[in-house]
């Protein structure tokens, strides 16, 4: 299998292309002082984003968030106010971009359509983009869809849109960093997809919930820097 065997890639946008985890530590910066070791307060964040994810489908994802930043500071016997709460859930637009972000997606433009499916919500992912300096041809956020992922529903919803634009489901590429939110899912529906594993030298699975079983994938890149070379390579 090569890159070039296919003409959409489909993103998940935090973890991915944006650095969810210095923003989320950054935005939790009222927890962050009281957590000391700032893996726990990933960990926690992951918990209980997957957990709130899939009790409130109908929720907007910066509204996920603010029961995110509650649930941690309930579970670390923590007073927070409602303002420091909806501060952290409005805060997903101020999250960085990875430095090679921008540089890799205006590359890549040039040879695929490029779609992003994310758990975010419309609002929120309007900071993100300006971030990622691309436009992309395609956007599906859960507030579109109804469903947070893993639910397949989601990775069904993105093959269903695109295959009405022309593109059939072995011509996308899924990529993203999160094995529990994309990976396992995108194996179950038969869909190829990329591993961008930001955490290569951390270790762990930081802010993202760990797979319950280990997916596979088809290719793996510690950045989106090192997909966009190994494609130039493949192109020479």
């Amino acid at each position: 299998m090569r890159l070039s065997d296919f003409d959409v890639l489909s993103f998940d946008c935090y973890g991915t292309l944006i650095d969810w985890e210095s923003g989320i530590l950054s935005a939790a910066l009222p927890l962050m002082s009281r957590a000391r070791d700032p893996n726990l307060l990933l960990e926690a964040f992951g918990r209980h984003e997957s957990r709130l994810e899939a009790a409130n489908p109908q929720l907007p994802y910066s509204e996920i968030l603010v029961k995110v930043y509650g649930a941690i500071a309930e579970e670390w016997g923590l007073e927070t106010s409602e303002e420091e709460r909806h501060e952290f859930g409005a805060s997903v637009g101020n999250w960085p971009a990875f430095p090679d972000s921008a540089a890799a997606l205006a590359y890549l433009k040039r040879h695929y359509a490029l779609a992003i499916l994310s758990n975010v919500d419309r609002e929120s992912f309007i900071g993100s983009n300006a971030r990622l300096g691309v436009d992309f041809d395609f956007v599906f956020t859960a507030q579109d869809i109804g469903s947070y992922k893993p639910d397949p529903r989601n990775f069904e919803y993105l093959v269903s849109k695109l295959e009405k634009q022309g593109y059939s489901k072995g011509r996308i590429l899924h990529v993203a960093e999160s094995l529990f939110h994309d990976h396992g899912p995108a194996n179950k529906i038969g869909l190829a997809s990329a591993w961008i594993h930001r955490r290569h030298a951390a270790g762990g699975f930081g802010a993202t919930a760990p797979p319950v079983i280990m997916p596979s994938y088809n290719f793996r890149f510690t950045s989106m820097a090192e997909m966009a070379q190994a494609h130039r390579e493949e192109s020479n």
